[in-house]
């Protein structure tokens, strides 16, 4: 069986109802909701596993539930004795979301401490997908983890990163780009959001950002550019083109997630980037349209 794998931390979500002081709970973060979605692109012929590591407290057990009720594989999810998931506030303003976040002793964070158990859950994996978030989640154990990634691409695998840049993650800027960019050399295929590259990087525009990521050894830079231009780098060049006009979003929390999720289900079903592009750019637009980070309406 083909098998998409996605690592990272999935975490308590809060999100605001409209009313003041009211809150709506649910299960989210990014590597998961690119899951959720590829899990509802891909044919049945394909499973979709998360790996992460949860407690052993009744929300842990929800959560990975909840995994489990969204058709995505949770035989490797580890459990962790004293430490429970994380939790994040979305708070939004004109459809454009802000995080607060208590996640400094979450589980998750322990997913790199056992090599055997990570190479088991990668075992066999068509596609292993991370983020910038699993990467900085690890600290010390991050070389660790791209050590283990590295062995499931050497047999077989293709790796897809999306940098999702969390700077408040990393010790410093500097720490953030050395960071950053040695994860992305251990994947196939990178993800990046300009607007955060051009800030943390300094890229002049999204041709920039996709050769940054080429030259550090990536094959397929798909470069988002949340309605502007966007830029598709590969073997055969670089190339800039327009998916859509933008919109005015409701929220746009899980945009990238989506797009991610769609991109990546239509390559491995053997579509172009260009056309892997355009599927991607068509579940988001949609999803920003409604609230939260998993839209079933799509």
């Amino acid at each position: 069986m083909m098998r998409f794998v996605s690592v990272g931390e999935c975490m308590l979500e809060l999100t605001g109802t409209g009313a003041p002081n009211t809150w709506k709970s649910g299960f989210a973060g990014d590597t998961f909701n690119t899951a959720w979605y590829a899990r509802r692109a891909l044919p049945t012929e394909w499973s979709v596993a998360y790996h992460t590591v949860v407690g052993t407290d009744p929300l842990s057990d929800g959560m990975v539930q909840f995994i489990a009720d969204a058709g995505v594989e949770t035989a490797t999810i580890g459990r962790h004795p004293t430490r429970m998931p994380g939790l994040y506030m979305v708070t939004l303003t004109n459809g454009e979301r802000s995080f607060t976040y208590w996640r400094e002793t979450a589980a998750a964070r322990t997913l790199a401490d056992d090599p055997v158990v990570l190479d088991a859950a990668l075992d066999g994996a068509t596609l292993v997908y991370f983020s910038g978030i699993t990467a900085a989640i690890l600290g010390d154990k991050r070389s660790d983890f791209l050590r283990a990634v590295g062995r499931a691409r050497a047999a077989g695998a293709t790796v897809a990163f999306d940098p999702n840049i969390r700077p408040r993650l990393w010790s410093s800027p500097d720490a953030l780009r050395a960071g950053l960019t040695e994860a992305a050399a251990a994947a196939d295929i990178v993800l990046p959001g300009y607007e955060d590259e051009a800030h943390w990087f300094g890229d002049a525009d999204p041709t920039v950002t996709a050769q940054r990521y080429l030259a550090g050894g990536s094959s397929e830079v798909m470069v988002k550019n949340g309605g502007g231009e966007v830029a598709l780098g590969t073997a055969e060049g670089i190339e800039s083109f327009t998916l859509g006009p933008a919109v005015k979003p409701l929220d746009t929390t899980g945009a990238g997630d989506s797009f991610n999720g769609a991109y990546l289900s239509a390559r491995l079903q053997g579509a172009s980037p260009r056309v892997a592009a355009a599927a991607g750019d068509a579940l988001a637009r949609r999803v920003i349209m409604q609230r939260g980070a998993l839209v079933e309406d799509h």
